[in-house]
Protein backbone atom coordinates (compact mmCIF):
# COMPACT_ATOMS: atom_id res chain seq x y z
CA UNK A 1 0.00 0.00 0.00
CA UNK A 2 0.99 3.97 -0.50
CA UNK A 3 1.71 5.50 2.84
CA UNK A 4 -0.58 8.44 3.28
CA UNK A 5 0.31 11.95 1.49
CA UNK A 6 1.67 14.15 4.18
CA UNK A 7 2.39 17.60 3.81
CA UNK A 8 5.32 20.10 5.42
CA UNK A 9 4.21 22.39 7.10
CA UNK A 10 5.01 26.05 6.05
CA UNK A 11 5.16 29.47 7.97
CA UNK A 12 5.31 32.94 6.18
CA UNK A 13 4.48 36.30 7.78
CA UNK A 14 0.58 37.11 7.08
CA UNK A 15 -0.11 39.95 4.60
CA UNK A 16 -2.28 41.63 6.54
CA UNK A 17 -3.35 44.23 3.78
CA UNK A 18 -4.81 41.23 1.71
CA UNK A 19 -8.75 41.22 2.60
CA UNK A 20 -8.88 37.44 1.59
CA UNK A 21 -6.02 36.54 3.65
CA UNK A 22 -7.27 38.54 6.81
CA UNK A 23 -10.90 36.89 6.48
CA UNK A 24 -9.50 33.58 5.94
CA UNK A 25 -7.68 34.18 9.20
CA UNK A 26 -10.81 35.77 11.24
CA UNK A 27 -12.37 32.24 9.98
CA UNK A 28 -9.74 30.23 11.59
CA UNK A 29 -9.59 32.01 14.82
CA UNK A 30 -13.25 31.63 15.00
CA UNK A 31 -13.63 27.84 14.22
CA UNK A 32 -10.69 27.48 16.91
CA UNK A 33 -12.32 29.40 18.93
CA UNK A 34 -9.80 31.90 19.55
CA UNK A 35 -10.23 35.07 21.96
CA UNK A 36 -10.92 38.10 20.73
CA UNK A 37 -7.06 39.72 20.92
CA UNK A 38 -6.37 36.63 18.42
CA UNK A 39 -8.80 38.47 15.68
CA UNK A 40 -6.65 40.35 12.97
CA UNK A 41 -9.11 42.99 13.86
CA UNK A 42 -7.60 44.10 16.76
CA UNK A 43 -4.42 44.02 15.22
CA UNK A 44 -5.42 46.27 13.18
CA UNK A 45 -6.95 48.68 15.68
CA UNK A 46 -3.76 48.15 17.50
CA UNK A 47 -2.07 49.65 14.80
CA UNK A 48 -3.90 52.65 13.84
CA UNK A 49 -4.68 53.94 17.31
CA UNK A 50 -1.01 53.03 18.57
CA UNK A 51 1.28 53.48 15.63
CA UNK A 52 2.44 49.88 16.81
CA UNK A 53 3.15 47.45 13.41
CA UNK A 54 0.32 44.04 13.11
CA UNK A 55 2.60 40.95 12.42
CA UNK A 56 0.38 37.72 11.88
CA UNK A 57 2.66 34.28 11.30
CA UNK A 58 0.72 31.77 9.53
CA UNK A 59 1.40 28.22 9.94
CA UNK A 60 -0.31 26.60 6.48
CA UNK A 61 -0.26 22.48 5.26
CA UNK A 62 -1.46 22.35 1.79
CA UNK A 63 -2.11 25.77 1.42
CA UNK A 64 -4.45 25.08 4.84
CA UNK A 65 -4.46 27.51 8.03
CA UNK A 66 -3.42 25.18 10.78
CA UNK A 67 -1.63 27.65 12.93
CA UNK A 68 -2.06 31.27 13.63
CA UNK A 69 0.34 33.71 15.90
CA UNK A 70 -0.77 37.07 16.22
CA UNK A 71 2.42 40.07 17.40
CA UNK A 72 2.39 43.62 17.71
CA UNK A 73 5.87 45.18 17.55
CA UNK A 74 5.90 47.24 20.06
CA UNK A 75 8.32 50.08 20.60
CA UNK A 76 9.53 52.60 22.70
CA UNK A 77 12.75 54.99 23.96
CA UNK A 78 11.79 53.75 27.73
CA UNK A 79 11.25 50.18 27.39
CA UNK A 80 12.96 48.75 24.49
CA UNK A 81 11.31 46.70 21.33
CA UNK A 82 9.03 43.51 21.67
CA UNK A 83 6.39 41.19 20.05
CA UNK A 84 3.72 41.12 21.80
CA UNK A 85 0.71 38.67 21.29
CA UNK A 86 -1.15 40.63 21.81
CA UNK A 87 -0.50 44.11 22.00
CA UNK A 88 -2.59 45.94 24.70
CA UNK A 89 -4.71 42.93 25.47
CA UNK A 90 -4.55 40.21 27.70
CA UNK A 91 -4.91 36.97 25.78
CA UNK A 92 -3.50 35.94 22.72
CA UNK A 93 -0.56 33.11 21.89
CA UNK A 94 -0.54 30.91 19.67
CA UNK A 95 -3.43 28.78 18.14
CA UNK A 96 -3.46 26.11 16.54
CA UNK A 97 -5.00 22.85 15.19
CA UNK A 98 -1.95 20.51 16.82
CA UNK A 99 -0.14 21.47 19.75
CA UNK A 100 3.44 20.39 17.78
CA UNK A 101 2.69 23.73 15.80
CA UNK A 102 2.75 26.28 18.73
CA UNK A 103 6.78 25.32 18.80
CA UNK A 104 7.20 26.32 15.70
CA UNK A 105 5.63 29.26 15.73
CA UNK A 106 7.68 30.26 18.82
CA UNK A 107 10.66 29.65 17.09
CA UNK A 108 8.99 31.97 13.87
CA UNK A 109 8.97 34.36 16.17
CA UNK A 110 12.35 34.29 17.86
CA UNK A 111 13.34 34.63 14.49
CA UNK A 112 11.52 38.00 13.27
CA UNK A 113 12.40 39.27 16.90
CA UNK A 114 16.10 38.81 16.20
CA UNK A 115 15.74 40.18 12.67
CA UNK A 116 13.89 43.74 14.31
CA UNK A 117 16.33 43.89 17.78
CA UNK A 118 13.18 43.17 19.96
CA UNK A 119 14.76 41.93 23.17
CA UNK A 120 11.76 40.35 23.79
CA UNK A 121 8.75 38.15 22.66
CA UNK A 122 5.37 38.02 25.07
CA UNK A 123 2.74 35.45 24.51
CA UNK A 124 -0.87 36.16 26.94
CA UNK A 125 -1.87 32.96 26.27
CA UNK A 126 -1.68 29.76 24.10
CA UNK A 127 1.41 27.72 24.70
CA UNK A 128 4.96 27.94 23.76
CA UNK A 129 8.60 26.05 23.87
CA UNK A 130 9.70 24.53 27.41
CA UNK A 131 12.98 26.29 27.27
CA UNK A 132 10.54 29.65 27.32
CA UNK A 133 9.85 31.40 30.35
CA UNK A 134 6.69 30.79 32.09
CA UNK A 135 4.51 33.63 34.12
CA UNK A 136 2.01 32.27 36.25
CA UNK A 137 0.10 33.17 39.62
CA UNK A 138 -0.08 37.15 38.69
CA UNK A 139 -2.92 37.29 36.85
CA UNK A 140 -5.75 36.12 36.89
CA UNK A 141 -9.26 35.89 34.94
CA UNK A 142 -12.75 36.59 36.15
CA UNK A 143 -15.75 34.73 33.81
CA UNK A 144 -19.07 33.28 34.68
CA UNK A 145 -22.42 32.81 32.57
CA UNK A 146 -25.33 35.35 32.95
CA UNK A 147 -28.42 34.64 34.30
CA UNK A 148 -31.85 34.68 32.41
CA UNK A 149 -33.43 37.75 32.97
CA UNK A 150 -32.40 41.39 34.78
CA UNK A 151 -33.95 40.34 37.98
CA UNK A 152 -31.96 36.97 38.00
CA UNK A 153 -28.53 38.66 37.58
CA UNK A 154 -29.57 41.03 40.15
CA UNK A 155 -30.25 37.91 42.77
CA UNK A 156 -26.98 36.42 41.62
CA UNK A 157 -24.86 38.57 42.92
CA UNK A 158 -23.82 37.50 46.38
CA UNK A 159 -25.59 39.53 49.26
CA UNK A 160 -23.22 42.17 50.13
CA UNK A 161 -22.56 43.08 46.46
CA UNK A 162 -25.85 43.07 45.72
CA UNK A 163 -26.54 45.57 48.10
CA UNK A 164 -23.59 48.03 47.07
CA UNK A 165 -26.13 47.94 43.85
CA UNK A 166 -28.88 48.52 45.11
CA UNK A 167 -27.78 51.21 46.54
CA UNK A 168 -26.65 53.04 42.96
CA UNK A 169 -29.74 51.94 41.59
CA UNK A 170 -31.35 53.79 44.00
CA UNK A 171 -29.39 56.96 43.75
CA UNK A 172 -28.88 60.28 41.56
CA UNK A 173 -27.21 58.01 38.57
CA UNK A 174 -28.21 57.73 34.98
CA UNK A 175 -26.60 55.30 32.61
CA UNK A 176 -26.10 55.69 29.04
CA UNK A 177 -25.22 53.35 26.20
CA UNK A 178 -23.28 54.54 22.75
CA UNK A 179 -20.28 55.62 21.04
CA UNK A 180 -20.68 59.07 19.35
CA UNK A 181 -18.85 62.28 20.25
CA UNK A 182 -20.02 62.87 23.38
CA UNK A 183 -19.48 59.44 25.43
CA UNK A 184 -16.27 59.31 23.48
CA UNK A 185 -15.01 62.21 25.43
CA UNK A 186 -17.09 61.58 28.68
CA UNK A 187 -15.47 57.96 28.57
CA UNK A 188 -11.99 59.30 27.96
CA UNK A 189 -12.41 61.68 30.94
CA UNK A 190 -13.01 59.58 33.29
CA UNK A 191 -11.04 56.80 32.42
CA UNK A 192 -8.31 59.13 32.19
CA UNK A 193 -8.61 60.49 35.83
CA UNK A 194 -8.77 56.79 36.91
CA UNK A 195 -5.50 55.30 35.62
CA UNK A 196 -3.72 58.88 36.67
CA UNK A 197 -4.96 58.12 40.48
CA UNK A 198 -3.85 54.21 40.17
CA UNK A 199 -0.13 55.46 38.93
CA UNK A 200 -0.92 54.62 35.19
CA UNK A 201 -0.11 56.67 32.40
CA UNK A 202 -3.21 56.94 30.34
CA UNK A 203 -3.54 55.30 26.66
CA UNK A 204 -3.92 57.71 23.76
CA UNK A 205 -7.52 58.64 22.85
CA UNK A 206 -7.06 57.42 19.21
CA UNK A 207 -6.50 53.81 20.88
CA UNK A 208 -10.13 53.60 21.85
CA UNK A 209 -11.33 55.63 18.84
CA UNK A 210 -9.88 52.57 16.60
CA UNK A 211 -11.40 49.98 18.65
CA UNK A 212 -14.82 51.54 18.76
CA UNK A 213 -14.71 52.32 15.06
CA UNK A 214 -13.26 49.02 13.43
CA UNK A 215 -15.33 46.75 15.78
CA UNK A 216 -18.22 48.39 15.45
CA UNK A 217 -21.55 47.62 17.16
CA UNK A 218 -19.25 44.76 19.22
CA UNK A 219 -17.58 47.67 20.97
CA UNK A 220 -19.57 50.08 22.88
CA UNK A 221 -18.84 52.59 25.79
CA UNK A 222 -21.71 52.75 29.29
CA UNK A 223 -21.49 55.89 31.35
CA UNK A 224 -23.17 56.24 34.54
CA UNK A 225 -23.42 60.28 35.06
CA UNK A 226 -24.22 61.85 38.53
CA UNK A 227 -26.52 65.36 38.00
CA UNK A 228 -24.84 65.22 34.08
CA UNK A 229 -21.42 64.66 35.19
CA UNK A 230 -19.76 61.51 34.04
CA UNK A 231 -18.41 59.61 36.87
CA UNK A 232 -18.58 56.05 36.13
CA UNK A 233 -17.63 54.67 32.13
CA UNK A 234 -16.44 51.49 30.66
CA UNK A 235 -15.55 50.34 27.17
CA UNK A 236 -16.77 46.90 26.67
CA UNK A 237 -15.78 44.27 23.68
CA UNK A 238 -18.56 41.94 22.67
CA UNK A 239 -17.09 38.28 21.20
CA UNK A 240 -19.09 35.50 20.67
CA UNK A 241 -22.02 35.79 22.68
CA UNK A 242 -19.57 37.33 25.56
CA UNK A 243 -19.02 40.73 26.80
CA UNK A 244 -15.75 42.01 27.93
CA UNK A 245 -15.60 45.08 30.17
CA UNK A 246 -12.07 45.94 29.39
CA UNK A 247 -11.21 49.97 29.65
CA UNK A 248 -13.02 51.30 32.94
CA UNK A 249 -12.71 53.25 35.53
CA UNK A 250 -14.32 55.71 38.17
CA UNK A 251 -13.59 59.18 39.30
CA UNK A 252 -13.06 60.00 42.74
CA UNK A 253 -16.69 60.29 43.34
CA UNK A 254 -17.88 57.38 41.87
CA UNK A 255 -16.75 55.60 44.73
CA UNK A 256 -19.00 57.10 47.52
CA UNK A 257 -21.93 57.14 44.89
CA UNK A 258 -21.83 53.30 44.03
CA UNK A 259 -21.46 54.27 40.56
CA UNK A 260 -18.81 51.70 39.29
CA UNK A 261 -21.33 48.98 41.12
CA UNK A 262 -24.39 50.94 38.85
CA UNK A 263 -22.22 50.30 35.79
CA UNK A 264 -21.48 47.04 36.10
CA UNK A 265 -24.84 45.72 36.72
CA UNK A 266 -26.19 47.52 33.77
CA UNK A 267 -23.70 46.30 31.30
CA UNK A 268 -25.04 43.03 32.74
CA UNK A 269 -28.57 44.01 31.62
CA UNK A 270 -27.43 45.14 28.39
CA UNK A 271 -25.54 42.58 27.55
CA UNK A 272 -28.57 40.21 28.32
CA UNK A 273 -30.32 42.99 25.96
CA UNK A 274 -27.98 42.25 23.06
CA UNK A 275 -28.10 38.40 23.31
CA UNK A 276 -25.10 37.50 25.63
CA UNK A 277 -24.84 34.99 27.78
CA UNK A 278 -21.63 35.52 29.06
CA UNK A 279 -19.85 37.87 30.70
CA UNK A 280 -15.92 38.22 31.29
CA UNK A 281 -15.28 40.22 34.12
CA UNK A 282 -11.30 40.54 32.79
CA UNK A 283 -8.09 40.14 34.55
CA UNK A 284 -7.05 41.48 37.90
CA UNK A 285 -3.36 41.04 39.18
CA UNK A 286 -3.51 38.25 42.49
CA UNK A 287 -4.24 39.82 45.46
CA UNK A 288 -5.34 43.51 44.04
CA UNK A 289 -8.22 45.52 44.63
CA UNK A 290 -10.04 44.49 41.58
CA UNK A 291 -9.13 41.09 41.91
CA UNK A 292 -11.29 41.15 45.49
CA UNK A 293 -13.65 43.15 44.44
CA UNK A 294 -14.57 40.34 41.07
CA UNK A 295 -14.59 37.82 43.88
CA UNK A 296 -17.17 39.31 45.86
CA UNK A 297 -19.34 39.97 42.52
CA UNK A 298 -19.43 36.04 43.09
CA UNK A 299 -16.78 35.34 40.29
CA UNK A 300 -14.28 32.63 40.70
CA UNK A 301 -10.45 33.27 39.43
CA UNK A 302 -8.78 31.24 36.94
CA UNK A 303 -4.93 31.62 36.95
CA UNK A 304 -3.64 33.26 34.09
CA UNK A 305 -0.49 31.60 32.62
CA UNK A 306 1.95 33.53 30.32
CA UNK A 307 5.08 33.16 28.36
CA UNK A 308 8.11 34.85 27.41
CA UNK A 309 11.45 34.13 25.24
CA UNK A 310 14.30 36.58 25.62
CA UNK A 311 17.19 37.04 23.06
CA UNK A 312 20.43 35.70 24.23
CA UNK A 313 22.82 37.96 25.73
CA UNK A 314 19.94 40.75 26.13
CA UNK A 315 17.69 41.99 29.27
CA UNK A 316 14.23 41.18 29.24
CA UNK A 317 11.83 44.49 28.90
CA UNK A 318 10.28 45.03 32.18
CA UNK A 319 6.93 46.71 32.54
CA UNK A 320 4.55 45.01 35.38
CA UNK A 321 3.72 47.89 37.70
CA UNK A 322 4.00 45.21 40.83
CA UNK A 323 7.91 45.38 40.65
CA UNK A 324 9.97 47.26 43.35
CA UNK A 325 11.58 48.99 40.77
CA UNK A 326 8.39 50.88 39.77
CA UNK A 327 7.02 52.09 43.45
CA UNK A 328 8.92 55.60 43.10
CA UNK A 329 7.70 56.49 40.03
CA UNK A 330 3.81 55.34 39.88
CA UNK A 331 3.44 57.28 43.75
CA UNK A 332 4.66 60.53 41.91
CA UNK A 333 2.21 59.64 38.64
CA UNK A 334 -0.76 59.68 40.94
CA UNK A 335 0.31 63.31 42.64
CA UNK A 336 0.88 65.05 39.02
CA UNK A 337 -1.68 67.40 37.64
CA UNK A 338 -4.20 65.58 35.26
CA UNK A 339 -3.57 67.90 32.20
CA UNK A 340 0.08 67.05 32.64
CA UNK A 341 -0.60 63.86 33.17
CA UNK A 342 -2.94 63.42 30.22
CA UNK A 343 -0.28 65.00 27.87
CA UNK A 344 2.49 63.20 28.68
CA UNK A 345 0.39 59.36 29.81
CA UNK A 346 -0.35 58.39 26.19
CA UNK A 347 3.14 58.90 24.91
CA UNK A 348 4.65 56.34 27.41
CA UNK A 349 1.42 53.98 27.27
CA UNK A 350 1.73 53.66 23.89
CA UNK A 351 5.00 51.67 24.08
CA UNK A 352 3.81 49.51 27.25
CA UNK A 353 1.35 47.09 24.88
Amino acid sequence: MNAPLTHAAVVRQADLRDTCEVARIEAFVAEYRGVVFQRPLWLHAIERGTGNSAIGLLLERAGIIEGWLPLTEMHSPLFGRALVSSGFGVGGGTLVSRQSDAVTLCRAAEEIAQRRSASTVELRGGSAPSDWHVIEGKHANFAADLAADEEAQLLAIPRKARAEVRKGLQGELDANVGSDAAERAAHYTVFAESVRNLGTPVFPRSLFDAVLDLFDSDAEILTVRHQGTPVASVLSLCHRGTVMPFWGGGTWAARGLRANERMYYELMCHALCKGCTRFDFGRSKTGSGPFAFKKNWGFEPEPLTYFSWTAPGVAARNIDPTDESYSTKIGLWKRLPLPLANRIGPWIARGLG
